[in-house]
């Protein structure tokens, strides 16, 4: 037995040991007064820090009573579909990066200053994406681009260097590479895992941000002024979702600690590959695949009722009990996100001739919330959230299922950045809450 197959074992053997030994009863965080997961009874975020980045609302103040409401997301001061709709036909993604990362509008100027500058940092180091992004190709493209993103800062002579000048200067230059990191990656992985051609393109640093996504990943290069506008809405809707998110929050906790900007990108990625997390919209597309074998007439009603009943019933698909997409931690009435998004789902739906499909969402859409309402106690409500159709954009755009987080990487590092010299300036103390030892004293 070699050294593997015995460690692998022994830690087979021992899973017992540690179940014994690491499990805490449920009831002693209730007599503690132990808000797990940093949220209360009633679902509130426990306070940790003040931003002026974002805000999200999903409630307000009635008579003494929290009425929940349509919610609401903010950006440095805007609502969100107002940004949206302020951008008309126009591609968006660089200057609501600068809003979030400087915390004004960019004039005109500053706006093309600041798009010519991300496309003109769209340049890897010297033999990079062959001796380090092709070197171990993996399927698990996240933990691809989090390698490229600490093997970076051996290529940068002030990687170490915490200022806040320094700091946004290398977040710039992450933004501007993260579509690079992606995209070769996965290119990687078809081509040594998948025996499929690798074909590498360079950036073109006079396209956005959105369309050298479509241009890297497709080998004729091309792409339509609608799949353009829908993947560029996308990743402005993903960029920032307030402080208290896992990966952004983590973004924070990494940077309170006095670490690089490396390093800190490359924890807030760890973060955001959690299924529980960036990888929801894989589950709605799986959940999606389930329903169409079961359901052949997309526009026969009860027979979606009927089959998503049987889901949160745990009798069909994973057997969860979950029917993903719906439901968000803080919206309860509605995501905003979904909410400005369902236009642009419904254009390219229509280029791309799946109007059925999108009558099955809406289908959906509509009866989900029901049956989880008259299946679930659920105190605030329950509404479609911006993932039940991110998956299905990504499907039309050709876009493959390993890359669906990644693509959420490559806008939450807006945010991710504006959150780390947002605490850079702000905070002078080492994130560290408490917790209680219940361990017994062994004499």
């Amino acid at each position: 037995m070699n050294i593997l197959k015995q460690v692998r074992s022994y830690a087979e053997a021992k899973q017992a040991v540690c179940l014994q030994n690491d499990s805490i009863p449920k009831e002693l965080y209730v007599k503690y007064g132990v808000n797990r997961g940093l949220r209360d009874i009633n679902g509130n975020g426990v306070l940790t820090g003040l931003t002026n980045i974002s805000e999200v609302i999903s409630s307000k103040m009635e008579d003494g009573k929290k009425v929940q409401i349509p919610g609401q997301l903010w950006y440095r001061g805007y609502r969100i579909e107002k940004l949206i709709e302020n951008l008309g036909d126009s591609l968006g993604f660089e200057k609501i990066a600068y809003l979030l990362l400087m915390g004004v509008m960019p004039t005109e100027d500053e706006a093309k200053e600041f798009k010519e500058l991300i496309g003109g940092c769209r340049i890897l180091p010297t033999n990079f994406t062959r001796d380090v992004i092709m070197k171990a190709p993996s399927h698990d493209i996240m933990n691809s681009m989090t390698r490229s993103i600490l093997t970076l800062a051996s290529y940068d002579d002030k990687a170490l260097d915490t200022s806040v000048s320094n700091s946004l200067r290398q977040c710039i230059q992450l933004i501007s590479e993260f579509p690079m990191l992606a995209i070769y990656a996965y290119n990687a992985y078809i081509h040594y895992e998948k025996n499929a051609s690798m074909i590498i393109h360079h950036p073109n640093p006079n396209l956005s941000t959105a369309e050298n996504l479509l241009m890297l990943l497709r080998p004729d290069k091309s792409f339509t002024e609608t799949e353009a506008k829908v993947l560029d809405t996308a990743l402005i809707l993903h960029m920032e979702h307030g402080g208290g998110n896992n990966s952004t929050f983590t973004t924070r906790v990494v940077t309170s600690s006095g670490a690089d900007t490396y390093s800190t990108i490359a924890a807030a990625m760890s973060s955001l590959k959690g299924p529980k997390h960036g990888g929801a919209n894989i589950k709605v597309m799986e959940m999606m695949d389930d329903i169409r074998k079961h359901v052949k007439d997309y526009s026969d009603k009860d027979a979606i009722t009927v089959y998503l009943q049987k889901i949160v019933d745990k009798e069909a698909f994973d057997k969860k009990g979950l029917i993903y997409g719906m439901g968000h931690a803080i919206y309860s009435v509605s995501d905003p996100r979904e909410k400005a998004f369902k236009k642009f789902v419904e254009q390219l739906a229509i280029e791309k001739g799946k109007e059925k499909d999108l009558m099955l969402y809406n289908n959906i859409e509509e009866i989900a919330p029901v049956i989880i309402a008259q299946k679930r106690k659920i105190y605030k409500g329950v509404s479609p959230n911006v993932d039940f159709y991110s998956g299905f954009i990504y499907k039309m755009l050709g876009i493959p299922e390993e890359l669906y987080t990644a693509m959420f990487a490559v806008a939450r590092i807006v945010g991710w950045s504006a959150h780390r010299i947002e605490e850079l300036i702000c905070a002078d103390k080492i994130i560290r809450p408490a917790y209680m030892s219940v361990m017994k004293e062994i004499d």
